[in-house]
């Protein structure tokens, strides 16, 4: 059954389309103060939730397309633990922070609790680079990675000059590595889509 013919709910595009505008209303609800940091951090969750049903589109799609590897479905686990980590984390943290009186050193380590999970994002990144056999799946994954770092420099420098002449207001600098593993998402939407277009037999058909 090709991707176009899936219901749904069980096309990888959807839970990615849906997972990205929860974040981007979030995010300016946020920015507008229309919600408070605890309000947020409950949508935040709820939004992640997609990530499961993300997940599993994600590797039946890889599956029936031949692009799945034992390497790809470790890093996809790996990478779905270490989100939920940073998710708990990131809620404790600000939970804590609201709620009590913290010195300096107590607020360095409550801010360790949101980042060792990304740490351990990027260590299922690199181990997974090291661990796929495959060259043309490993030529995917840098590619994304590259254009989930396009997508951070390009809005990153954008917004930054933004905030400079006083058109937006200040975005905290954690937002960088969400902003990356949207771009590397979409990176993966966009190469997909190519190889769709290019094993079509009627797009030579003009």
């Amino acid at each position: 059954m090709s991707t176009a013919r899936l219901p749904l709910h069980r096309r990888p595009g959807f839970w990615a389309g849906g997972l990205f505008a929860a974040f981007a209303v979030i995010s300016a609800l946020r920015i507008s103060d229309a919600i408070d940091s605890t309000t947020g951090f409950i949508l935040m969750v709820v939004a992640m939730l997609q990530i499961i049903p993300l997940t599993r589109a994600s590797l039946a799609k890889q599956r029936s397309t031949g692009h799945l590897s034992a390497a790809v479905a470790r890093y996809t686990r790996r990478f779905l633990f270490a989100t939920f980590g940073y998710v708990l984390g990131l809620g404790i943290a600000v939970t804590i922070a609201n709620r009590v009186e913290l010195s300096q050193g107590e607020s360095f380590l409550i801010a360790l609790l949101p980042v060792i999970p990304v740490l351990g994002m990027i260590w299922t990144m690199a181990r997974y680079l090291i661990e796929e056999e495959d060259e043309f799946l490993r030529h995917r994954a840098i590619m994304a990675s590259l254009f989930g770092l396009g997508a951070v420099l390009t809005l990153g420098t954008f917004w930054g000059f933004l905030e400079t002449f006083e058109v937006v207001p200040h975005v905290w600098a954690w937002w960088v590595f969400p902003v990356w593993a949207m771009g590397m998402g979409l990176g993966q939407c966009w190469m997909g889509l190519a190889d769709r277009r290019a094993s079509d037999p009627s797009g030579d058909e003009a």
